[in-house]
């Protein structure tokens, strides 16, 4: 935690006014302001968790100024990543690619099963490039326009695009949360893969079940839109020329994420790709090529702008594609990314984080008890500090030491950290991964997260096996002094 002996210890009641403050503000904005920006709220709980650091806890203003900024510097990837992706999205469909995929969507894929098939295509490609916001932001853009013209409620589409992506997330060795989790926890990687086959198996059945059943209502619904899918694709292949060479942007993001190339210069070249493509295979503007380079550079920072006329077909067509994608679009989110880690370095460096999650330790009683005090404080620090990674980390440090006089094997520590730090975080409206999903898809946290069955179903299977003992792996007496000896 990063507390240094002579810093004044905080108490619980001290450590929960940042929090109270954070969720009445909260509260306020969304019920009082009926405002969706969160970024005010998050600063403001800043200040107040930072004058509690300087004024009753004594921290120089500089070691808060400091770790806010360490916790800012450890998600840059992940905002510039949220960059690229507002860039490759607006290429995406002023080339063609997201139209494309939208119509021969629509062609192949039955409402009755769309739901179902949505999840497990983003459960593939999640798992091949080990990235729930890749596989969000490419194909669960182009499955949002599918569903959505189907007549498929957007909460339930997006639901199942982020179980499918997370299930990768948490699941594929690409994953930099899959290698977080068992570093933090004393196990290795596929011995934690392997363990975490317990709970995500019935977590993912319970959510294609439900996907399958939900189903047979989107069947009637999307009967009942016939109309306006076909309006939606006369309209496509009016504005736009579809061409199998529009399936080589996807193609090439997944086969270097496949190749376990870096995320960002996959994006990149997808983006660019997308871009070349476009310009190759859409006509030609009437100021010529250096007037169609000039559109993508504005779509690329401003995102994709058309009119597409009066029609029903037309109007649903503006809202799947038009005023979506761009950098700009991302500025806000950004934002929030900064805010929301802010929040979280102070809380970490000032130890209120540590006293709330100390407090939760006290009340443990057994494996059971354990188990789920553990999925609380990942969960719990997914809302405090608004990023995944604390939501591994701080708890990973602070339960290794207990699950060892537990005698239960760390991989059983891995497995909770990556059943709920992981998969939590994109039901927290302020977290920067529910902030990501709800972005790219352009549906709310809070709509969405009833229809993400497995990311809610993960954490409570863990703790059911926590209570049954199922799959809780032993340890020796002899090989958990070996591992407290080893650190």
């Amino acid at each position: 935690m990063n507390i240094d002996s002579t810093t004044p210890k905080p108490s619980l009641s001290i450590s929960l006014v940042p929090v109270l403050a954070l969720v009445g503000l909260l509260v306020l904005n969304v019920r009082m302001f009926d405002s969706a920006d969160n970024q005010v709220p998050l600063a403001i709980a800043t200040a107040v968790a930072a004058a509690i650091a300087t004024w009753v806890l004594k921290l120089p203003w500089e070691e808060l100024e400091k770790a806010m900024f360490r916790s800012i510097g450890q998600a840059m990837q992940a905002i510039v990543i949220l960059a690229i992706v507002g860039m490759l999205i607006g290429a995406w469909i002023k080339a063609g690619v997201v139209p494309a995929l939208i119509v021969w969507g629509l062609d192949l894929i039955s409402p009755g099963v769309f739901l179902l098939t949505a999840c497990l295509v983003c459960c593939v490609v999640s798992l091949a490039s080990g990235s729930s916001w890749t596989t969000a932001g490419t194909v669960g853009v182009a499955l949002m326009g599918v569903g959505t013209t189907m007549g498929i409620s957007p909460g339930m589409v997006a639901g199942a695009i982020v179980s499918g992506s997370y299930f990768g997330d948490k699941m594929s060795p690409l994953s930099d949360t899959t290698n977080l989790a068992p570093a933090m926890a004393g196990s290795n990687l596929m011995e934690h893969v392997r363990h975490m086959v317990w709970t995500t198996t019935p977590a993912l059945l319970l959510a294609l079940g439900a996907y399958a059943v939900l189903g047979l209502d989107a069947h009637e619904q999307g009967a009942d839109s016939l109309a306006r899918v076909e309006g939606v694709v006369a309209t496509l292949r009016e504005g736009f020329v579809l061409s199998p060479w529009l399936l080589l942007p996807p193609a090439l993001v997944l086969l270097l994420v496949v190749l376990k190339k870096p995320a960002i210069p996959a994006l990149f070249a997808g983006t660019f790709a997308a871009v070349a493509i476009g310009l190759f295979l859409q006509p030609r503007g009437a100021d010529g090529l250096l007037g169609d380079v000039q559109g993508y550079f504005g779509v690329l920072w401003s995102g994709y702008e058309r009119a597409f006329g009066a029609g029903e077909g037309a109007q649903a067509v503006e809202s799947l594609i038009s005023g979506k994608g761009g950098m700009k679009a991302m500025m806000a989110t950004i934002a929030i990314v900064f805010c929301s880690l802010s929040f979280g370095g102070v809380m970490e460096r000032s130890g209120m984080l540590g006293a709330i999650a100390g407090a939760i330790l006290s009340l443990v009683r057994g494996t059971g008890s354990l188990v789920a005090a553990t999925v609380a404080t990942c969960f719990g620090t997914n809302v405090l500090t608004s990023d995944q990674y604390m939501a591994i980390v701080v708890p990973g440090r602070m339960f290794r030491p207990a699950f060892l006089k537990a005698r239960l094997h760390p991989k059983n520590l891995s497995r909770c950290l990556e059943d709920s730090g992981t998969v939590t975080s994109a039901l927290v409206p302020w977290n920067t991964c529910g902030v990501q999903m709800a972005t790219v898809l352009g549906v709310a946290t809070t709509a969405y997260a009833p229809w993400a069955i497995l990311n809610w179903a993960c954490p409570l299977v863990s703790i059911a096996y926590g209570f049954t003992g199922v799959s809780m792996a032993k340890i020796s007496d002899e090989e958990a002094r070996r591992r407290e000896a080893e650190g």
